[in-house]
């Protein structure tokens, strides 16, 4: 049976088929008693304590949280070299289960994927891309009080979409499915073009898979660098190849939003390189050759479009100005991103999903680095509080 729905307009019968599929894997019988070498050691303490995702909705303390518990989360990506590591060569958490385990324990309550691959010596085995795979970590999830809220998945290259490229972007969606995913996206910008013609073919994409997505009951995103924030090159004396070479003052990333369908299309602001771009693009060529000033507002492009943001990545940075981006990554709330105000002004805090992240948080010589760079990420995020 197809995991697409029959009608894209009923979204409660896919709901009632998701509560469903989450009874079903919540269980953890035979997909796990067949693929789990030692068992799954309890609940999480959110879970064990009686407390739920919603735990802070109703009780004042929780009312200044500028991140409600239940939406403090980690892109996966940040400890990828605990999830790597060889459970036999160390005492350190490795593989999934127990990255999990470790997570739950320091609070978070969501994570987002980046890939489903781990150590060959864990638990499940390397790959987890599987329907058995997704069932497993789901299985794993579930016991540690964790939901899955999104993943830096596969994003076909191909466009018009090959058969093959449609078929593995289904069996993306399939899996997120069965993670219990509302969102699935990718770690890359729709396009690395600066051309209006460039961006219209990313957004006739985006919309395409996007529709096939909003069947599938996913919300697509694409997650986006500095580079998305430029000027828009859409006018001006054309260079040698034809192409424009000045801008109207609009930036990529805000056509894009134009041009793709709300229902469709979606985005994850990764903040840090949003100020990187706040840093790097404040000054654009007009058509006429007039050099105009123009400084990038982060908070101001999602409170505009609050609905378009469900994903943030939460990462920080430490001015440089020498580095050529303007910033240091350091982990989340060490660093002079003012994420206070940035979450004060964008609002909607239980519609938003921050996800801690630092790229650079594995360490070659501290095994134990990134893991602890994650419960810093968590103890400062849930810190922040309304002025």
């Amino acid at each position: 049976m197809s995991f697409f729905r029959s009608s894209g307009s009923d979204d409660s019968v896919r709901r009632a088929l998701g509560v469903e599929r989450r009874r079903f894997l919540s269980t953890c019988t035979a997909v796990g008693a067949a693929a789990i070498a030692a068992p799954v050691f309890g609940a999480s303490p959110a879970l064990a304590h009686g407390r739920g995702r919603d735990d802070d909705h109703d009780h004042g303390h929780g009312r200044k949280e500028l991140v409600p518990s239940h939406k403090r989360g980690l892109i996966l990506y940040t400890v990828r070299d605990a999830i790597g590591r060889d459970p036999g060569a160390s005492d350190l958490p490795s593989g999934f289960r127990e990255v999990f385990r470790t997570l739950s324990r320091y609070g978070y309550r969501q994570v987002e994927f980046a890939g489903y691959g781990q150590h060959a010596n864990a638990p499940g085995g390397a790959n987890l891309d599987t329907v058995a795979g997704a069932r497993l970590l789901r299985c794993w999830l579930d016991d540690y009080g964790l939901r899955a809220q999104g993943s830096h998945g596969f994003i076909p290259a191909s466009w018009p979409l090959s058969t093959p490229d449609l078929d593995r972007f289904k069996h993306a969606l399939e899996v997120a499915n069965i993670l219990g995913m509302d969102h699935m996206g990718t770690g890359g910008d729709p396009t690395w073009g600066s051309t209006k013609a460039e961006w219209d073919a990313a957004a006739d994409k985006w919309n395409a898979m996007g529709a096939i997505a909003r069947r599938a009951g996913i919300k697509l995103y694409t997650h986006n660098h500095d580079t998305a924030y430029d000027f828009l090159l859409d006018g001006g004396p054309a260079d040698a190849q034809g192409r424009p070479t000045r801008s109207s003052g609009i930036r990529k990333l805000e056509y894009f939003l134009k041009r793709t369908d709300p229902k469709n299309v979606w985005l994850e602001m990764d903040v840090f390189w949003a100020h990187v771009a706040r840093y790097k693009f404040h000054t654009y060529t007009a058509h006429d050759g007039t050099p105009v000033r123009s400084v990038f507002d982060p908070a101001r492009l999602v409170s505009r479009n609050s609905k378009r943001y469900p994903l943030f990545h939460a990462k920080d940075g430490v001015v440089n100005t020498n580095s050529g981006l303007g910033y240091d990554m350091v982990p989340f709330g060490t660093g002079d991103i003012d994420y206070r105000t940035f979450f004060t002004r964008v609002g909607n805090r239980n519609y938003y999903n921050p996800m801690v992240e630092q790229d650079n948080a594995p360490s070659g010589t501290s095994p134990g680095q990134s893991l602890d760079y994650a419960r810093t990420g968590y103890t400062n995020l849930a810190a922040l509080r309304r002025r």
